[in-house]
């Protein structure tokens, strides 16, 4: 395994003028050794483009990338020691789920010992040990990209395991248990990994250390509870979660909040920056309340919906739509009628310039 420093940025023109020129824009990250990543993020957000040139098969424009503190810009993906797992299964038709599996390590001439304790240990975390004996040629797509999955993580010598959204031709049910397996496999190898998704539950169900890109830049990096609990861009928000953090534009003075025509006072031990800020919380902390107390503006329902596990109501105040995410027994107002919603609490996030100032 390798710790992977970058200091780069990427643009597929010739000579990039401005920022939206650039699919990465300049950045630093680290990736230690043996930890557990996921880039995450919208489509064309620079996702593929990082692993690409963190696994060799992209140099960078500018900058450079270090490998335990070796430059390794320029060298090939051989010369990393990287595995890479795609979208798209990637077997050899012709020979058994056990002769794929065993190809990496045959190709660096492993011991035959040494190669079948590897391959009978992850087929049998990926639950492929019953079909060792057949040929990849007649098995679903399923089954295919999870000798895949088995290919990149049968090395134990490798820097790391880089996975470009391994998961998008897997059956939903069965994308569920390869998230826990590959936690699992994680903690028992410890090898690093990083994982390429637009899926936040992916990313939030894998990885020690999630990296939230928006257009080319890394906008925040943390733990789950981290983006969830204060988002350090409103994208963050808005891009965690279902339904996102609700987003409103208030003024904040004197104690006071003022937003869409009404003014309520700061509930005590809340105070955001003064002047034009934007406020943002949960859905899940947006409770019902009754109108006049600190924190607590009037809305109007629009509708209420039962989404099997909670109720979701949403209101509007002023022209802004928020939204709660409500227990099933709470009994909840018919839409048209009035209520009050606490918007402020400790659970509040201000932000100015769409980054959090507190």
């Amino acid at each position: 395994m390798a710790r992977i420093e970058l200091d780069l940025s990427h643009s597929y023109l010739e000579h990039p003028k401005s920022d939206e020129d650039y699919a990465l824009l300049p950045m630093m990250m680290t990736f230690r050794d043996g930890g557990a990543y996921a880039l995450l993020g919208p489509s064309g957000c620079g996702k593929t483009t990082m692993l690409n040139i963190i696994s060799g098969l992209l140099k960078p424009s500018h900058g450079t990338v270090h490998f335990d503190g070796v430059d390794k810009t320029g060298a090939t993906p051989q010369a990393r020691n990287i595995a890479q797992v795609f979208q798209f299964p990637v077997v050899y038709d012709t020979m058994t789920v056990g002769e794929n599996l065993a190809f990496p390590l045959r190709n660096r001439n492993m011991p035959a010992a040494q190669i079948k304790a590897r391959v009978g240990q992850i087929s049998e975390m990926l639950e492929l040990n019953h079909q060792l004996d057949q040929r990849a040629a007649g098995l679903s797509a399923d089954a295919k990209q999870k000798i895949s999955l088995g290919r990149g993580l049968v090395r134990s010598d490798v820097s790391a395991v880089l996975f470009d959204e391994p998961l998008t031709v897997i059956d939903p049910q069965l994308k569920w248990q390869l998230r826990r397996k590959l936690k699992q496999i994680h903690h028992e190898l410890k090898l690093t990994l990083i994982y390429v998704t637009h899926d936040q539950v992916e990313a939030l169900t894998f990885a020690e250390q999630i990296m939230v890109m928006s257009r080319g830049k890394v906008v925040q990096v943390g733990t789950p509870e981290d983006l969830f609990e204060r988002p350090a861009h409103t994208f963050v928000g808005h891009f965690i979660g279902s339904p996102g953090m609700n987003i409103l534009p208030i003024e904040s003075v004197d104690g006071v909040v003022r937003l869409d025509g009404q003014s309520v006072p700061m509930p005590a031990g809340i105070a955001p920056a003064r002047g034009h800020i934007k406020l943002g919380i949960r859905p899940e902390y947006t409770q019902l309340a009754e109108p006049g107390k600190p924190g607590v503006f009037t809305a109007v329902v629009e509708k209420v919906q039962d989404v099997g596990t909670y109720q979701l109501l949403t209101a509007r105040v002023g022209s802004h739509l928020v939204r709660a995410r409500l227990d099933l027994e709470h009994d909840l107002p018919k839409p048209g009628a009035p209520t009050g919603l606490a918007l402020l609490d400790r659970h509040s996030c201000f932000y100015r310039d769409e980054e959090l100032i507190t």
